[in-house]
């Protein structure tokens, strides 16, 4: 059992949920309230990492990565986005959008018109109304936007191997120590390490599954 990759993949995980959630709920409110013409074209740019092969999607972000976006980034901090850390945790943010924007985007479209209008009536103020009624009705949305990214992160596999390589350490994931270990024929080892990480995941879900029905009968 590869322990170090395994926390790298949870410390990856958890990183990306942080940072993705409070754009995922932004976005997913907007999108849901908003109409026009324009409206289908933003959904299918956020839909792309669904339909694009991990390995295109990955290659993509590697040229940005050694284009003008990292040559930028080196230029601040004076580390490399690509083969890092940091990198993975950009990239893992992109390909996560619709995972995390999605679910969002239609729970809050399943709100009705009527609640927000009487919110407004009794002089709640946006920001007010979003805290108090909107994101409790949202919530189980919000849980399975947190459950499917932080899972799919674990298990992100083309992406990492374009932009972070296999570096132990710094972007070895889980995924990644299992495919070398099927490479060298150690399926005993990559067995383990996968049913860990299939462990990992329904727990993941079934959690998610517990809260919300806990708030549902609340």
């Amino acid at each position: 059992m590869d322990w170090q990759a395994l926390r790298l993949s949870l410390l990856l995980g958890v990183v990306t949920l942080l940072l993705l959630l409070p754009s995922a709920l932004f976005i997913g409110r907007g999108l849901a309230f908003m109409h026009g013409r324009g409206k289908p074209w933003l959904e299918g740019l956020i839909a792309l990492p669904l339909v694009l092969p991990p390995t295109v999607f990955g290659y993509y972000l590697l040229c940005s990565f050694a284009g003008p976006v990292g040559r930028w980034y080196t230029a601040l901090t004076g580390t490399t986005l690509a083969f890092s850390f940091t990198g993975l945790v950009m990239a893992s943010f992109i390909v996560n959008i619709p995972f995390a924007v999605q679910p969002v985007q239609r729970a809050f479209e399943g709100i009705s018109a009527d609640i927000r209008e009487a919110a407004q009536c009794c002089g709640l103020t946006a920001w007010q109304a979003f805290w108090r009624i909107e994101l409790p009705l949202a919530w189980r949305g919000v849980i399975s936007a947190a459950v499917l990214t932080f899972a799919h992160t674990l298990g992100e596999f083309g992406v990492v191997m374009m932009i972070g390589g296999n570096i132990p350490g710094s972007t070895k994931t889980i995924s990644i120590a299992i495919y070398d270990e099927v490479q060298s024929f150690n399926t005993a080892t990559a067995g383990v390490m996968a049913l860990t990480l299939l462990g990992i995941s329904l727990l993941s879900i079934a959690l998610s599954y517990s809260v919300g029905e806990r708030r549902s009968r609340r």
